[in-house]
């Protein structure tokens, strides 16, 4: 669907320079722009090449505000943003009809909203709540008494146990897991053996969160696992039963956040995090890549990096790196 400059500029809050009346119908790279397309640059050094690409429009920061171009100029506060609002006006306005496949397993106690779609082979256990304009692709299974809110995207072959609540315009990729059985177990002091401590508690995932390819997410033992509002979750990430994490929190591939973990908004946590059981991250935190943190250690500072296992403040970690690298030379 094409859009004109006048119409992005008004969804998009931008000031246009330019020709209203051009028309794009995609984003685009650089390199791979034709006419038709929206591109972006947020630095200065990349402005004139983006003018001479063939590109149809370009979204650029307010630096180039005073340039004279030849080709219209979207001027944003934040130009990547705004490139990627423009992206999902295109991908919105694609979204297919709402329908029921024949192959998929529906049963009368399920309540649909107005243009959901359920693909091929999916299955619905009963009293599941589905609301308005979501998608579940084909080959996932719904337990009972779910509940999914609007504008939602379930893809291919996610799996959302029974009880599990899941808000509006979440995202869930490909083979993701909500609310399974926690890790949890009793040992038996006489026979050594291990039993399952009770695991019914439930998984509460509030709006705007997105949740990776093959991520799993366990309920609450007794009580609830919360994600909370616009967290974004990388693929392959393991989260915990009990586990509590705050709004706009961003978790990269492969970390693993053990039972009763308390993670603070903003949080950011590199790849392949491991927290331990109890601990708690609070809010602003920046964990790196690899860090490890103890069970029931408490990581605060807003705005600070932490890094190494167990994590430390980056400058304190630098500086035992540095100390140990002369000792060793030392040794010599």
């Amino acid at each position: 669907m094409k859009r004109t400059l006048q119409e992005l500029a008004e969804q998009l809050g931008c000031q246009l320079i330019g020709d209203a009346d051009v028309s794009v119908n995609h984003v685009s790279s650089l390199r791979s722009a034709n006419s038709d397309s929206l591109v972006f640059v947020d630095d200065p050094k990349y402005l004139e090449a983006a003018l001479a690409s063939t590109a149809g429009a370009v979204i650029a920061g307010e630096f180039a505000s005073n340039v004279v171009p030849n080709k219209p100029l979207l001027i944003a506060r934040q130009p990547r943003l705004a490139f990627a609002r423009a992206a999902r006006l295109w991908s919105d306005s694609g979204k297919h009809s709402g329908g029921v496949h024949p192959t998929a397993i529906v049963p009368p106690s399920v309540h649909l909203g107005d243009a959901v779609r359920i693909g091929e082979h999916a299955v619905l256990g009963e009293k599941v709540k589905v609301g308005d304009q979501t998608t579940i692709g084909a080959g996932c299974v719904v337990g009972e008494e779910v509940r999914i809110g609007i504008h939602c995207r379930i893809d291919p072959r996610v799996t959302i146990y029974s009880g599990t609540t899941v808000g509006d315009r979440v995202v869930i990729q490909a083979g993701a897991v909500l609310g399974s059985d926690g890790f949890g177990y009793v040992r038996d002091a006489e026979t050594g053996r291990y039993e399952q401590f009770p695991q019914v508690g439930r998984l509460v995932i509030e709006d705007d969160v997105e949740i990776g390819a093959n991520s799993t997410v366990d309920r609450g033992a007794l009580d609830e696992t919360c994600i909370r509002r616009g967290t974004k979750i990388d693929n392959l990430v393991h989260v915990g039963h009990n586990c509590q994490i705050g709004c706009d929190v961003v978790i990269a591939a492969q970390t693993g956040l053990s039972g009763s973990v308390s993670i603070g908004d903003n949080v950011v946590m590199g790849g392949q995090v491991g927290i331990g059981d109890h601990a708690r991250i609070e809010d602003g935190a920046i964990i790196g890549g690899q860090g490890g943190i103890l069970p029931k250690k408490v990581v605060r500072g807003k705005g600070v990096v932490f890094w190494g296992t167990p994590v430390k403040p980056l400058r304190e970690y630098l500086k035992e790196l540095a100390f140990l690298s002369r000792a060793a030379r030392k040794a010599e």
